[in-house]
């Protein structure tokens, strides 16, 4: 039997529910190759049978495969655009109870950015994030919600004074009245049931990794799933090519409409 890169991801599948043949290959086995050489583990079946038996290595590869990369207000001019223009226009639309889901969350900057957005315009118990990764290492540090400074480096000053504290040289704490407006769950974007009738939808800096035919597959979901008039708010090295196709608006470069 030859144990090529195709037999590795039959097994990661089978392991982990993740289908690497959904991301793009080069750059992904580019990723795998270096977890192979660093642990010093010859051939992609060695490899296989070691995440198969070794919850150390297994969660090392989880989490690296899966890019997490994240910040408070990443891209500020985005967030300035959701703050002053977005939201004001759902919280017209829908009121003060929006549905709102940040996808593929990573550590909980993102979902915490927005309910500190969202403070802004609405008291904090109208506010509530359903928030998901398929990394539960991530949602774990996300429920922790220590972070280092360089991920609030770009918060914005009032915010960062009201919702944080400084708990070590290099380390702060999230507020827990904000922590308290966030559910967190496991998700795929790739096989696992959306929730309906979102206001916004928060997915950014996530599908470039994946393959067309995969980005295509999730934006078209995530329309399925806005109610009309909600928005999705993407992130800034992307955009839906066929927008108009899948029946999409496209408000700026960064967010777009279902009508």
């Amino acid at each position: 039997m030859v144990f090529d890169y195709g037999y590795f991801k039959r097994e990661v599948l089978a392991l982990t529910g993740i289908d690497l043949n959904s991301y793009q290959e080069k750059q992904m086995k580019r990723r795998i190759d270096f977890l192979i050489s660093k642990n010093k583990i010859e051939g992609y079946d060695k490899y296989a049978a070691a995440l198969r038996t070794d919850r150390k290595k297994f969660e090392e590869f989880v989490n690296y495969i899966t890019i997490n990369v994240s910040e408070f207000y990443r891209d500020i001019p985005q967030w300035k655009v959701l703050e002053e223009k977005a939201l004001p226009e759902l919280i017209s639309r829908f009121g003060r109870s929006l549905k709102i889901w940040s996808a593929a969350c990573s550590t909980g900057d993102e979902p915490y950015s927005l309910v500190m957005a969202l403070s802004r315009h609405l008291p904090l118990g109208n506010i509530k994030i359903f928030a998901t990764d398929l990394d539960r290492q991530v949602i774990a540090k996300a429920k922790e919600g220590i972070y280092p400074e360089k991920s609030i480096l770009f918060l914005p000053a009032d915010l960062k004074r009201r919702y944080f504290r400084q708990v070590g040289e290099d380390e702060f704490r999230i507020a827990n009245e904000i922590k308290a407006r966030v559910e967190f769950r496991e998700h795929n974007l790739l096989k696992d049931a959306y929730p309906t009738g979102c206001h916004l939808i928060v997915c950014r800096n996530v599908l470039i990794y994946f393959t067309e035919e995969a980005k295509d597959r999730v934006f078209r979901n995530f329309y399925r799933v806005l109610a009309g008039g909600g928005m999705l708010f993407i992130g800034s090295s992307e955009q839906i090519m066929n927008h108009r196709e899948i029946g999409y608006l496209r408000k700026n470069a960064f967010f777009y409409q279902r009508p």
